[in-house]
């Protein structure tokens, strides 16, 4: 960064040179006459022509026809803990420095606090409401296209390199990627919820792919996920803000966004790349309850840091005060590079007029939360912002001055009548303005029929089906959230029995969510309590029959607890309804293997690798199916895709070694024996090899590879190491030409 930073330094305000003031100007002490007066009008005139055209502008149309585009997206990270926004206790430099040399908005606001649904609207410049992502797990409809798609077909190369499960590619914001790297925990045979990798691991991948690209023009979308609870910053960062562990988690995901800058630094792409750095989300601390995210709208949540950067492109560094939205983000990329004709069909707006005329109104930004519907039963909460305004629409509607009251302590919903009216009218003429037909015209009533299609989008709050049938507003059950928080956190310490007794109450409280059964029945698991753990998850199912979470957590119980009939019958039942479901695959092809149905099995792995084509788990265990049934070129070569993919491990090599050795391609299985041994020497990698040197003939090879066999044989079966040596000695005779 630090070339980075001297480049740039010309342009900060504080070491620009300072201008003499008017007054100490030298004064002229004659009077112009006719003629020189109009001379001097004229040149006056091309005095102010060739200021106005050597004055450095916002934003250079075209400068960026040829660039490339990184995104960088921080997961659950607030602006306010950002230096460039005002926190005096951050450790961001690298940020930082973005924000002070490019252009930094001020107030940008996420479409949902969750991270699959903000992201899918980065990424399709469309709402929630449009695309249908409404909640993490949901899926985004093929029939939107991605920013990623329009840039593949207009031949850039396209890479992601993410950092959890919330955007693996099985929920559809893959699409458009020639790579889409989600491969954290690559050992796992299925991945969990809550699995993730931290910012270095994702650099590395990231920085992998660079070293064989940057060539070809491309859009590269980096994901950090490191702000996320439980927070657990790595040394030195966690003892950099002692006691600010959400803090140290954002200073240790700094040093990774320094670390991309760095490496297209080094290999001269900075300068003809257009850097984007956004938040998904914010991240509640406390402040107003919620420790997390995804339950309420307050500005902690749903404001987010967003800036763009290129010298070239943005030659001047400013900040944008207005509201503008992350489905902004995709059509002002799209008009930076010169494809504005591609973002015709969003919702969002490119921000290049913004940067233009700084002093244009903000957007009307929209903000919504599922979460507490589908997790808890709650009511949905959908809002709006407008200049200093914030409306909340929930069974108890909220509004706020943010401007007199930023902390939004004082709810002026009933004390401002007509102003809660005016904002309420606004939010629903703009939602439902993202649908068809088009909403009223301004200042028409909002009618019956109007709130029936507020419904169909999901704002079931706007027109309860029946009186006394709405759900309960969230902020009435603060004491429960607590509580759900309280077990969360004996989750995350380890404390399973105190969990499990929390989580009973929770269910006891919320009977109705499937996640209240699902969060018992693992921290039951956990402590090995397996038919206490099977109890919970089937009186889950006998109050909500419907529930896929239940019946694939069901499934996993069974499987865990030595009941694999029942785990592939529950499975079976998932798949019915839906014959997508990776966790459903994976269990079932795994147990019908085991149990010898290899055809049925296999016809599962493939299913489940059309759903996730990258997983190790998943090919190493058809191309071992394979192999059982004597398809051995087909085995071979899904072996070789995972030498290709993970060109670390032993073990692909060592397999796909013994399948050419049945084969009859000896030399080849020789070579991928070495390449095993060469990465980590093991006793049946050299009888392996042993066997196959044997049969290429080089009978001095192979009983080299037999005598370290043997040196090495700590932990073999006796019978093996009598055979091997058994034979070893037959080799030596054959050697020695027979002779004793």
């Amino acid at each position: 960064m630090s070339k980075r930073k001297k480049a740039r330094g010309s342009v900060r305000k504080d070491r620009a040179p300072a201008r003499p003031a008017p007054e100490a100007r030298p004064r002229r002490c004659f009077r112009a006459g006719p003629v020189i007066g109009a001379a001097v009008l004229v040149l006056g005139a091309l005095a102010a022509v060739y200021v106005m055209g050597t004055r450095k502008s916002a934003f250079r149309p075209g400068a960026a026809s040829d660039h490339n585009v990184l995104l960088i997206t921080l997961d659950t990270t607030r602006a306010d803990r950002l230096g460039c926004y005002g926190y005096g206790q951050a450790r961001t430099p690298h940020i930082d420095d973005l924000a002070r040399e490019g252009v930094r908005f001020a107030r940008a606001y996420c479409p949902a606090p969750l991270t699959l649904p903000a992201h899918s609207s980065i990424l399709t410049g469309l709402h929630p409401a449009t695309h249908g992502v409404r909640n993490n797990g949901h899926d985004l409809a093929p029939k939107w296209r991605t920013l990623a798609e329009i840039l593949k077909d207009r031949g850039f190369a396209t890479a992601a390199f993410v950092s959890s499960f919330s955007v693996d590619s099985r929920f559809g914001i893959g699409r458009g990627f020639d790579v889409y790297d989600d491969t954290f925990q690559p050992q796992a045979p299925l991945k969990g919820a809550n699995a993730e990798r931290r910012a270095e691991e994702t650099f590395a991948k990231f920085s992998g792919w660079l070293d064989g690209n940057g060539e070809t023009r491309f859009f590269a979308w980096v994901h950090y996920y490191d702000p996320h609870l439980p927070y657990d910053p790595p040394s030195p960062y966690r003892e950099g803000s002692p006691g600010r562990p959400y803090d140290g988690e954002i200073a240790y995901m700094d040093r990774y966004v320094g670390a991309v800058l760095e490496a297209l630094e080094a290999k001269g792409l900075l300068e003809k790349t257009l850097v984007v750095v956004a938040g998904d989300h914010g991240e509640g601390l406390g402040d107003k309850v919620e420790r997390g995210h995804g339950i309420f709208l307050y500005e902690e949540t749903v404001r987010v840091p967003l800036i763009l950067h290129n010298a070239r492109v943005f030659p001047k560094p400013l900040v944008v005060e207005g509201a503008v939205r992350l489905v902004d983000v995709a059509p002002t990329i799209l008009e930076t590079i010169g494809l504005e004709s591609e973002a015709r069909n969003m919702e969002g707006l490119s921000l290049v007029p913004w940067i233009e005329k700084l002093d244009r109104p903000g957007l009307p930004s929209l903000v919504e939360t599922f979460y507490p519907r589908e997790n808890f039963g709650w009511s949905e909460l959908v809002g709006i912002v407008v200049g200093p305004w914030k409306y909340v629409q929930a069974p108890r509607p909220e509004l706020y001055d943010l401007e007199k009251d930023p902390g939004e302590t004082i709810n002026l919903a009933a004390s401002s009548p007509a102003k809660t009216d005016e904002l309420r009218s606004r939010l629903e003429e703009e939602l439902l303005g993202l649908s068809a037909p088009p909403g009223p015209a301004a200042g028409q009533a909002v009618g019956a029929g109007d709130r029936e299609r507020l419904r169909s989008l999901g704002y079931v709050n706007f027109a309860p089906a029946e009186s006394g049938g709405a759900a309960p507003d969230p902020k009435d059950k603060i004491g429960l959230l607590e509580l759900v928080q309280r077990a969360q956190a004996f989750e995350f310490e380890e404390r399973y029995a105190d969990a499990e007794r929390v989580y009973r109450e929770i269910v006891a409280e919320i009977p109705d969510s499937p996640e209240s059964y699902v969060n018992l029945a693992i921290a039951e698991a956990r402590q090995n309590k397996f038919e206490s753990a099977l109890e919970t998850l089937r009186r889950g199912l006998g109050r909500l029959p419907g529930s896929e979470t239940l019946l694939v957590r069901l499934g996993h119980t069974y499987l865990v607890s030595g009941r694999p009939a029942e785990a592939l019958e529950t499975m079976e039942k998932v798949l019915a309804f839906n014959p997508r479901s990776l966790d459903a695959l994976t269990v079932a092809a795994g147990i019908l293997d085991a149990t010898g149905r290899k055809g049925e099995a296999r016809a599962y792995y493939e299913r489940a690798l059309a759903v996730e084509p990258e997983s190790r788990h998943l090919r190493t265990s058809l191309a071992a199916n394979l192999a059982s049934t004597g398809a051995l070129k087909e085995a071979i070569a899904v072996y070789q895709g995972l030498i290709e993919d993970f060109p670390e491990e032993q073990a692909f090599y060592q397999f796909a070694g013994i399948a050419h050795s049945y084969l009859g391609e000896y030399d080849r299985a020789v070579v991928l024996l070495r390449q095993a041994l060469a990465i980590r020497p093991t006793p049946v990698g050299y009888f392996n090899l042993a066997v196959a040197y044997e049969k290429t003939g080089d009978l001095e090879r192979a009983a080299e590879a037999l005598r370290t066999y043997l040196e090495n044989a700590q932990g073999e079966s006796e019978a093996d190491v009598g055979r091997a040596r058994a034979h070893l000695e037959t080799l030596e005779r054959k050697l020695r030409g027979g002779r004793p």
